[in-house]
């Protein structure tokens, strides 16, 4: 009988963290959610926590303000994955995630962390605009920390979370898709790669125990899920039986835009930019420091673009 790693999640009450949580469990993983006693009255995540319980998760309190806490916990498990949402919030996250990565190596026994990543490579980024930049710097620090100790990692590159991009039809600030209007940015033909939440945790948890995947980077790009922006809106087309009207944005107006935003929406919006404006997700070859979760995990059902966007019907 396969022996099955312990799995602690930090950020299990966020977005991917739920799924994390639930895949965890369905593939059958002693779970652990890492809870924080400053939570206060935040009435549905104890509720999201207390239902967690009921499909067999444990519990475990943890102050990032209290160090043995973490040690304590972390000290309960093989594995540890942190999915604490960074919100283009600088500093904020990688001061948590330091002090996560210093539990981990003072704990020592923990097989293998994955830090909050789940989006572009940050190693694929070095040019980078500002200020969108600052995102993919602090997870090259985190990523420092964690090799300089000695830690055994995976980092997880999960291009486009689905409902962020496809639920807006690739255009920011949207997350239901219009039966009206698109705004196609510049040629709208740069590939990118959408990737369904359900699959990205699914694809995390298959990973951790994986020697494959051991102190390289996952990169989560199913084939059929590559696709331009003008080919998204042509699969939304499709379903509503109608064709929207179009109008495109420069990249020259996207920046003067921009620049009009306040800071954390400039980060946002630059990571948009080079993804829709420059394909950054697709022009780079997966060399021997990462595996493709696809050709990894071919018994994946992976969500397609077209399955995904039935449910704004």
């Amino acid at each position: 009988m396969e022996i099955k790693s312990k799995v602690l999640i930090a950020g299990g009450t966020g977005y991917l963290g739920k799924r994390l949580v639930k895949a965890s469990l369905g593939q059958g993983h002693e779970t652990y959610v890492l809870y924080r006693p400053e939570i206060g009255v935040d009435i549905e995540k104890v509720q999201m926590l207390l239902s967690f319980k009921e499909q067999g998760a444990h519990l475990v309190q943890g102050s990032f303000n209290d160090r043995q806490s973490l040690v304590n916990a972390v000290r309960l498990v093989d594995v540890v994955i942190c999915a604490i949402s960074g919100v283009h919030i600088r500093s904020h996250q990688i001061l948590l995630q330091l002090k996560l990565v210093d539990a981990i190596k003072e704990a020592g026994n923990v097989k293998r962390f994955l830090p909050s990543e789940f989006g572009t490579d940050p190693a694929k980024m070095e040019n980078a605009m500002e200020p969108g930049r600052v995102t993919f710097e602090d997870k090259m620090v985190v990523r420092k920390a964690i090799e300089d100790a000695g830690i055994p990692f995976t980092y997880v590159s999960a291009n486009c979370f689905a409902g962020y991009f496809l639920g807006g039809l690739c255009q920011p600030g949207h997350i239901i898709p219009s039966r009206e209007h698109v705004s196609i940015l510049g040629s709208g033909d740069e590939k990118a790669i959408y990737v369904d939440e359900d699959d990205i945790a699914t694809c995390t948890i298959m990973a951790i125990d994986d020697p494959r995947t051991l102190n390289k980077t996952l990169y989560i790009m199913p084939p059929k899920n590559i696709l331009s922006q003008r080919e998204v809106v042509q699969i939304w087309e499709k379903l509503i039986g109608k064709e929207l009207r179009k109008s495109s944005i420069s990249s020259g107006e996207f920046l003067a835009s921009m620049r009009e935003q306040d800071y954390a929406e400039q980060v946002g919006l630059t990571h948009y930019y080079h993804v829709c404006y420059e394909g950054c997700l697709t022009k780079f070859e997966i060399g021997n420091e990462g595996e493709e979760a696809s050709k990894l995990y071919p018994e994946v059902k992976y969500t397609t673009v077209e399955e995904y966007m039935k449910r704004y019907l």
